[in-house]
C-alpha cells in the first residue's frame, strides 16, 4: 500500500530548502538595495550640477555640464579640473533645484582636481572624505552625479582594482586611482565615488568609450592631499630641477658594475641652463635611478617624486654615468608654470 503521509512530509521536507534559499536570497537583495539607498540618502544632498560658461578655440561662447560633490558646509565643492577649464562662470544647482553662483579657487590638473566654493551660501549637506587606502577590491560603491544632464542619478557596482595609473590631461601620471564597474558617463566627472559607509572615496574621473563597465576616479586620499595644497597656497606645489627626459632601459652590464637591479631609469635629454640640476652639476644622458633613496624606474617616477616636500631642500640623485653609479645633490625649486608632459 502506497504511504501518502509519508510522501507529503518527504516533499514537504524537499521544499523547506528551497523556500529557505528565497528567503536568504530576498534578504540579501533587501540588504544591497538597503545599501545602495542609504548611501543615495545620505550623500545625495551633497551632490551638485555644475554647469560652466567658457570661450571656445574660436572665441565663441560655449557651455559644459559636470558634476560637484560638497565637502564642507561653507561652500567648498571638490570637482575635476578638465570640468572647469578655461570657465568663466561657474553655476551650482543642487538636488532641490536651488541654484548657486560659485568661483574657482584652485585646480590642479595634473590629478584633474579644482576646488571651487558656492558664493552667498551656507550651512550646506556636505559629504565626508574617506580613506582609500582602506578599500578591497570587490566593495560595493555608489556613484552619484549628472550623467548626460540627468540629474541625481545613482549607479552602483563594485571596486574592480586599486591602485591604477592613469594619464591626466596635462600629460602627468595620476596616481593609486580606482578602477570600479559603477556605470559612468559624460556629466558624471566630478561626481563622488561613495563607500556604503557613505563616505566619499574617490572623485570620479574618466571613464573608456571603447569599454563597458570600466571606469575610474581619483582616491579620496588624492584629493585630501590636493585640497590641503589648493587651501593653504591657492595651487599644488611640485618641485623642478629643469630637465627633460624619457624612461630607458638600464643595460645589465651597467647594473652589474653599480651593483643595482634596476632595469630602467629616467634618462636626461636636456638640461636648462642655470637650472637645479645644471647647477648640481647633472648631465645629458645621465640615467637617473634613485631621488633620495627611492627608485627611480622611469619617467612618472621622477615626476611623482619631486613633489612639494623637496622643494628647496637638498636631495640626492643617483645616476648612471657611463656606467658608473654617482651621486649629486640638487636643491630643486619650484615649479611655476606648467610644463611638457616629460619636462621636470
Amino acid at each position: 500500500m502506497l504511504d501518502v503521509t509519508n510522501m507529503a512530509a518527504f516533499d514537504a521536507d524537499e521544499a523547506q530548502p528551497h523556500a529557505d534559499n528565497a528567503a536568504t536570497d530576498a534578504a540579501l537583495l533587501d540588504a544591497y538595495s538597503n545599501a545602495v539607498i542609504g548611501v543615495a540618502d545620505r550623500v545625495g544632498p551633497a551632490v551638485v550640477r555644475v554647469e560652466t560658461r567658457k570661450t571656445n578655440s574660436k572665441g565663441r561662447s560655449a557651455g559644459g555640464v559636470g558634476s560637484g560633490v560638497i565637502i564642507a558646509p561653507d561652500g567648498l565643492i571638490l570637482t575635476n579640473s578638465h570640468v572647469v577649464e578655461g570657465a568663466r562662470e561657474l553655476r551650482l544647482t543642487d538636488s532641490e533645484g536651488r541654484v548657486m553662483e560659485a568661483r574657482l579657487l584652485g585646480e590642479d590638473p595634473d590629478t584633474d582636481l579644482a576646488l571651487i566654493r558656492a558664493d552667498s551660501v551656507r550651512n550646506l549637506p556636505a559629504a565626508p572624505l574617506g580613506n582609500s587606502k582602506a578599500l578591497r577590491r570587490g566593495q560595493l560603491v555608489v556613484a552619484i552625479g549628472n550623467p548626460l544632464g540627468f540629474e541625481s542619478t545613482v549607479t552602483a557596482g563594485v571596486i574592480s582594482a586599486l591602485g591604477r595609473s592613469l594619464r591626466a590631461q596635462s600629460g602627468r601620471l595620476i596616481e593609486d586611482v580606482i578602477q570600479t564597474d559603477a556605470a559612468l558617463n559624460p556629466g558624471n566627472s566630478g561626481g563622488p565615488l561613495v563607500s556604503s559607509h557613505g563616505e566619499v572615496i574617490g572623485i570620479n574621473t574618466a571613464i573608456i568609450m571603447e569599454a563597458q563597465g570600466i571606469c575610474f576616479a581619483v582616491a579620496s586620499n588624492t584629493a585630501q592631499i590636493v585640497l590641503s595644497e589648493l587651501i593653504r597656497h591657492g595651487r599644488v606645489r611640485r618641485g623642478f630641477i629643469g630637465i627633460a627626459g624619457q624612461t630607458v632601459a638600464v643595460p645589465r652590464r651597467h647594473a652589474r658594475v653599480a651593483g643595482i637591479d634596476d632595469a630602467s631609469g629616467a634618462m636626461i635629454t636636456t638640461i636648462e641652463q642655470g637650472a637645479p640640476a645644471d647647477s648640481g652639476g647633472l648631465m645629458t644622458l645621465d640615467v637617473i635611478v634613485r631621488v633620495d633613496g627611492e627608485t627611480v624606474s622611469g619617467v612618472d617616477d621622477l615626476i611623482r617624486l619631486l613633489n612639494a616636500d623637496r622643494i628647496g631642500r637638498t636631495v640626492t640623485f643617483e645616476v648612471l654615468r657611463r656606467g658608473m653609479l654617482r651621486q649629486f645633490d640638487i636643491r630643486p625649486m619650484e615649479r611655476v608654470a606648467p610644463r611638457a608632459a616629460k619636462q621636470d
